[in-house]
């Protein structure tokens, strides 16, 4: 087996040209196949559909890996299994009749209002204080990734407009809005703080840190986590949280999936549906309370 998987890891690499990351994680997975077969005495050649099940399961129920990585690695022989069909070491590919198991659905967590509230007001007026706030408006005015927030340039803002270009992934660009708070909070920190924390540096990048460098994603996760604790609040919050809060509270509020995906920068819809799960909780939760026959005597 030795042989095909040094031809198959050399086809991914030169001819799908993947990265060596993808090139590592593949020789991982069939690595440990290899070992499994070995150690149930089974042909890589021969094994049928009942194979690769007990080998999904002995995943799930030996190794205790979870639903995503379960699908890796069948992701992994699925395609292996393809380079054997393609070179004629075997007549069909078995893994191509299984499915993986059903990833675990989890919620994405938001904050409510006054939440949000809380944390802004633990900013104070110092240089640090207006940036932060700047930054915790802005992360929700816009529902940006992290990535994409510590990549915005100032040039990036159009005031005017109330308006701010974000790149995303894959490199599209979409435009996001601001709302007054945060443009009253930006202007303050680009006008007045940033060209105190910025000193004698240079940067057009809109969010520097303490001594005038680039925010890093570490740093804005730093930021929150202290401004979590100084808020006293007992709720988990990531900067990804400020984006699902945003899309929440937009939906919440009337607006229509669609519009919401554009906002986010979704490249498919259903990726967007998750939050209509938040929604409907929210408005079950406003009928338990509104409606007369609703209520517990």
């Amino acid at each position: 087996m030795e042989d095909y998987l040094d031809g198959f890891l050399e086809y991914i690499r030169v001819e799908r040209n993947y990265s060596d990351y993808t090139e590592t994680n593949y020789e991982i997975d069939i690595e440990k196949y290899e070992e499994y077969l070995d150690n149930m005495h089974k042909n890589f050649k021969t094994i049928k559909y009942k194979d690769v099940l007990d080998y999904s399961k002995y995943l799930k129920e030996v190794e205790n890996l979870k639903a995503s990585s379960i699908n890796r690695h069948l992701s992994s022989l699925r395609s292996f299994y393809n380079y054997l069909e393609r070179e004629s070491v075997i007549k069909s590919n078995p893994f191509k009749l299984v499915s993986g198991p059903k990833k675990e659905e989890h919620l994405p967590n938001y904050m409510k209002y006054n939440e949000f509230e809380t944390m802004i007001n633990t900013c104070d007026n110092t240089p640090l204080g207006i940036r932060n706030r700047a930054l915790l408006e802005t992360l929700l005015a816009t529902g940006a990734r992290i990535g994409e927030l510590i990549n915005l340039n100032i040039d990036d803002i159009d005031f005017a407009n109330k308006e701010v270009k974000v790149l995303g992934k894959g490199n599209k660009e979409r435009i996001c809005y601001l709302n007054e708070h945060a443009i009253n909070f930006l202007e303050d920190y680009i006008n007045n703080s940033r060209i105190v924390l910025l000193g004698k540096h240079k940067s057009k990048r809109l969010f520097i840190n303490h001594i005038g460098g680039d925010l890093t994603t570490r740093g804005v996760r730093d930021i929150i986590d202290n401004i979590v604790k100084k808020s006293a609040l007992d709720i988990k919050v990531t900067p990804h949280t400020f984006r699902h809060t945003f899309a929440t509270m937009l939906l919440n509020e009337g607006c229509d999936l669609k519009s919401v995906q554009e906002l986010l920068g979704h490249a498919n819809l259903s990726t967007t549906t998750i939050y209509t799960h938040l929604t409907n909780d929210y408005i079950k939760d406003i009928y338990l309370h509104a409606h007369p026959r609703a209520h517990k005597k």
